[in-house]
């Protein structure tokens, strides 16, 4: 069973680029804008995705 909400968090590269797409790819759909913070080395970002009823 898939998830209608998701949030995918991850450090911003290609990675979390390649998340985020494949979670499109699944019939996922943005939701709200992107949040990004920056953790001391890193900057970690945050994008959540629902599936559409």
């Amino acid at each position: 069973m898939r998830l209608k909400y998701r949030l995918l968090t991850g450090v911003d590269d290609r990675s979390f680029c390649e998340k985020v797409s494949l979670a499109l790819e699944e019939g996922y759909v943005l939701y709200g804008s992107p949040t990004m913070t920056f953790n001391g080395q890193n900057i970690v970002v945050a994008q959540a995705v629902i599936l559409p009823e």
